[in-house]
């Protein structure tokens, strides 16, 4: 009866997996040869570099500015390091050979030209809400960049990770194909917005936090992340941040890097600000806007200048009860900039109170820019902060607890010495791989 019951158990094991198999194989799509550029209008190619702008395209498949979308640039997941590819039209290394059909599927399905399942650090789970016409004018766009011939490293993750064909069985319980499908009962606005974030700008894959597998907890969907050693904060109604998103602010925010009543674009944000969403047309930033005001459901612009003014002259009064040493650093290295008139606070020189790093649980993106600062490239043009790295982390702690204590009603931050030393070792060897 024993032998009886395994022999059976084991039949039904090689069913099981047979059944996998020929649900997990995708076939091949010939190469072709790269399409003319002749075949594109100037129209589909400039929608197609917008779109590329939305979808952040350019900031993970670029390592070396000299070599744009040539892949390499390493993503560390608890599974293993994976690496971008190269999606320029060169015929060894790149996308050259592959077709319209290839590349929809790739977008839609995540499977590779030749077959392979992607892995979903490649937000295919996002792309598959995408029109053909957007996607043929993203094709057009990456057909006709300067090919690039630049093999990235290969992925290095963990056994049994690394097997693509898992990546079947993992679709089957994480991922629902499909294009965006509008919502009556809202604006034509609302629904171009979801339409973007929802699709190529693929916003809830960094705010979004995720389950033991990797994927998206969709119950949990823009509650707020930690991605790259950045904190991606919860952008619908458990926002932190002291005044609400309204739709004016996150078009500022969006548009240009800074709002008066929210501070300025950082890290992976910054990139997505100026590489990505510089390019977007402005219609589109406005249907952004209008997206996700609506999810942290604002009050008036009215109501937000009141509450900035008293939550500024609430800061203001409690530092000036509160004598130490943290005040001392803040009024050395701070004060000159960050401290403003409550009736009528600066977008330049953003009012600490009214920043959502200092009221976060995590401590690790007010840590960061501390030590970091703000360079050319990130928040508003022109407009730069230096880093102060050559504080001690006892001077930076103390600055840290002085001003949460200070500028906001939230509780002290635990470990925080701890994690400026994690912070400055994490700065320490993002500068030395760049290098």
């Amino acid at each position: 009866m024993i032998k009886r019951i395994t022999a059976i158990l084991v039949g039904l094991g090689i069913l099981l997996l047979a059944v996998f198999l020929v649900y997990a194989w995708e076939a091949s799509i010939p190469e072709q040869d790269p399409p003319s550029p002749g075949n594109f209008s100037q129209a589909m190619l400039e929608q197609g570099e917008a779109l590329a702008g939305i979808g952040n395209c350019q900031s993970c498949h670029t390592v070396d500015p000299e070599q744009p979308l040539a892949g390499g640039r390493a993503f560390p997941t608890e599974f293993g390091t994976l690496y971008s590819t190269n999606i320029t039209p060169d015929t060894a290394t790149g996308i050259g050979t592959w077709s319209r059909e290839a590349f929809h599927r790739a977008m839609r399905e995540g499977i590779s030209r030749n077959g392979a399942h992607l892995f979903p650090a490649f937000p295919y789970t996002h792309y598959t809400k995408v029109s053909d016409e957007d996607l043929d004018a993203l094709y057009a766009y990456l057909m006709t960049r300067e090919p690039v011939n630049a093999e990235p490293p290969g992925n290095d993750l963990r056994f049994p990770f690394n097997i693509r064909l898992l990546q079947a069985g993992w679709k089957l319980l994480f991922f629902e194909e499909g294009r965006y499908q509008p919502e009556d009962s809202r604006s034509e606005l609302w629904n171009r917005g979801a339409y973007l974030a929802e699709g190529l700008g693929h916003c809830s894959a960094c705010h979004t936090p995720r389950n033991d597998f990797g994927a998206e907890q969709t119950d949990l969907a823009y509650e707020g992340a930690v991605i790259n050693n950045w904190y991606a904060p919860a952008l619908n109604t458990s926002s932190l941040a002291p005044v609400a998103w309204t739709e004016a602010s996150l078009y500022d925010y969006l548009r240009s890097g800074g709002s008066t009543y929210h501070g300025v674009a950082v890290g992976s944000m910054a990139d997505v600000v100026h590489r990505g969403l510089g390019r977007a047309q402005d219609r589109d930033i406005r249907a952004l806007a209008s997206y996700f005001s609506a999810m942290a459901e604002p009050g008036s612009e009215e109501q937000a200048a009141q509450t900035a003014t008293a939550t500024i002259q609430a800061a203001q009064q409690r530092s000036a009860e509160t004598l130490g040493y943290g005040e001392k650093v803040f009024t050395y290295a701070c004060a000159s900039c960050h401290y403003n008139d409550p009736e009528n606070p600066s977008t330049l020189r953003p009012d600490l109170s009214l920043n959502t790093a200092l009221r976060a649980d995590n401590p690790m993106n007010l840590i960061r820019v501390t030590l970091e600062g703000v360079d050319n490239e990130e928040g508003l043009p022109g407009v730069v902060m230096p880093g102060f790295a050559e504080l001690s982390n006892a001077d930076i702690s103390a600055l840290l607890h002085f001003l949460r204590a200070t500028h906001t009603d939230r509780p002290a931050w635990n470990n925080l010495e701890d994690e400026i030393e994690r912070q400055r070792q994490e700065v320490a060897t993002q500068t030395e791989s760049a290098q």
